[in-house]
């Protein structure tokens, strides 16, 4: 199977270290082979997918017995694995997201980290729509496919330090990323990332319009 391609990230390099303006689409993305996620998937990401509630109440699990329980709380639906709603279709445009990890897949790793947030944007590319996180050490870069009205499904990779370009899907299992997209309010969406390759059990990136 033809590995899905992400193209170029373009990087603004202006006078005096300021940015211009972004273009509005910072991603060229390849067409994928379908539009069929299962077709596109790989075997191990075919089952992170599928054990994906099993990822995020272990998480939870070990975060509460870390003493979290007051951050659980607090992000209230987030942080519920059965919060999704129907209607799970995410609009284009720039968004604010923040990421939560769960769960430490070795000892001396923290059960639950909050991040600020950081901009991120969802791009309409035809028969699929893309995920980019914009800025940080660690950017996801992916697609997602339709699934069902609860869910979309996200096939990317791991963009790390200063890279330009993100790696094919499907070439490093350590970099490839695979979750779901879930609506949890009103203009408030998540990305969940079952066992990520670095760090966490679980991975919680809220979506939230940026205007």
């Amino acid at each position: 199977m033809k590995a899905l391609g992400y193209g170029w990230i373009w990087l603004l390099l202006c006078a005096g270290g300021v940015s211009a303006k972004p273009p509005s689409r910072l991603v060229d993305i390849d067409a994928p082979k379908s539009a069929n996620w299962r077709l596109v998937a790989t075997d191990s990401d075919r089952k992170r997918i599928r054990n994906w509630r099993t990822a995020f109440t272990t998480a939870l699990d070990q975060a509460r017995a870390a003493g979290h329980d007051r951050d659980i709380l607090r992000e209230g639906v987030l942080l519920d694995p059965d919060a999704a709603m129907a209607g799970a279709e995410i609009p284009a445009g720039d968004y604010r997201c923040r990421v939560i990890k769960l769960g430490a897949q070795a000892a001396g790793m923290g059960d639950y980290t909050a991040y600020p947030a950081f901009s991120c944007k969802i791009s309409d590319e035809g028969a699929v729509f893309s995920f980019t996180k914009l800025s940080g050490s660690q950017r996801p870069v992916g697609l997602i496919f339709d699934n069902d009205g609860y869910r979309k499904i996200f096939l990317g990779t791991m963009m790390l330090g200063d890279e330009r370009r993100a790696l094919d899907y499907g070439r490093d299992a350590d970099r490839d990323m695979a979750g779901a997209i879930e609506k949890v309010g009103v203009r408030r969406w998540r990305l969940i990332l079952p066992y990520p390759r670095f760090e966490s059990m679980m991975d919680v990136i809220e979506l939230v319009p940026a205007r």
